[in-house]
């Protein structure tokens, strides 16, 4: 693993959702963030491979963070609205919408996405994907998850659904596409989907957005 992808605190709350949030915390409060972290890292040993690192880094962070806070005197529900708020407000579905906008923009996603997820998944994961839709819909499954699987036993699932909303985020109001969504692992479902479909308008001159479900 290179030096850019090492296991440690520090490099994994610099690519993590709360980059920017971090610095502006106290540095006893730090410390203790990546103490706990530290930790964390000796708990979910199985977990840590290069094709989990970003997920662990979200996870991890996330964790430390909402106990860390309240260690230091923050109610439950206020440690749950920074971290929650902290990491939602870090993401920009701006590229991706400007994507969607696109006409090859669902052919391209049938492509790149399985690719990236299988790069970017390791130990713990797995996925059901369907190669026989029609060409206006791309849909797929999570069926195993480690958000679900490290959070779950730690009885800190919201934190799971916390991160699932950061979909909803990224592909809810793409331009031309309803991104649905009916249940998803860390919110008691038996797997999390995800169903892209694609509307053009009936005069067949471009593209027509439809309401998000």
């Amino acid at each position: 693993m290179g030096k850019s992808r090492e296991y440690v605190p520090e490099q994994m709350v610099a690519i993590s959702r709360y980059q920017n949030y971090f610095p502006t915390l106290p540095e006893d409060i730090k410390t203790d963030i990546y103490d706990r972290m530290n930790e964390l890292l000796v708990e979910e040993k199985e977990y840590l491979d290069e094709g989990n690192y970003e997920h662990m880094a979200q996870i991890l962070t996330s964790i430390a963070m909402y106990e860390v806070l309240q260690q230091h005197g923050k109610s439950e529900e206020e440690a749950y609205k920074i971290v929650s708020e902290e990491m939602w407000a870090f993401l920009n579905p701006a590229p991706m919408q400007k994507m969607a906008k696109l006409k090859f923009f669902l052919p391209l996603m049938k492509k790149v996405v399985p690719a990236g997820f299988s790069k970017k998944s390791g130990t713990g994961w797995r996925y059901t994907w369907h190669k026989d839709d029609p060409k206006d819909e791309f849909h797929f499954e999570c069926n195993e998850c480690i958000y679900e699987k490290i959070l779950k036993k730690r009885d800190l699932l919201k934190l799971g659904a916390m991160c699932c909303h950061a979909d909803i985020i990224n592909y809810g109001e793409l331009p031309y596409t309803d991104f649905i969504r009916t249940k998803t692992l860390c919110q008691g479902g038996d797997y999390c989907d995800f169903h892209f479909v694609r509307h053009k308008t009936d005069a067949g001159d471009g593209w027509e957005r439809t309401e998000s479900i």
